[in-house]
Parts: C-alpha cells; sequence; structure tokens
C-alpha cells in the first residue's frame, strides 16, 4: 500500500513516498507531488492552520475539547 495514507510498513522513513518513488521530508512537497496540475494551488512550506479559514472555529473547538482537558479525565 502506497500513496497519500502511507506505506503502512512500519518504517516511517518511507511514509512520504511520491508517486514518482522518492521519499519526501516535508509534507508540503509531498502533498503537492500527488497534485492534479492546474487543478489546485501548491502548498507554501507552511502547513496552513484550518481554523483560519473559518472565523470562530478556535473558540468552539477549544470549548468542545476542554471536557478533556478537565478533571475527569487527569
Amino acid at each position: 500500500v502506497r500513496g497519500l495514507c502511507g506505506t503502512f510498513n512500519g518504517d516511517q522513513r518511507d511514509e512520504f513516498t511520491t508517486p514518482e518513488g522518492d521519499v519526501e521530508l516535508g509534507v508540503a512537497a509531498f502533498a503537492n507531488a500527488f497534485r492534479a496540475a492546474g487543478a489546485c494551488p501548491a502548498l507554501g512550506p507552511g502547513i496552513p492552520n484550518p481554523c483560519d479559514g473559518f472565523p470562530g472555529s478556535w473558540e468552539r473547538a477549544e470549548a468542545a475539547c476542554a471536557v478533556l482537558m478537565g478533571l475527569a479525565f487527569q
């Protein structure tokens, strides 16, 4: 098995194997290797924060996760 979900062989050094068989070191370069040319913009070197595109998401996520940080799970 090889692709965007990894290789599932227990060796984390080859998880970012591209369709061409190269092993990328960064997430953006790995994801860009699977990008259809012209279909979407290439990812930059940093990983985007998913909450940046959805105002208020950060506050909702913190509120939803607060129970996991509470006494019941300590």
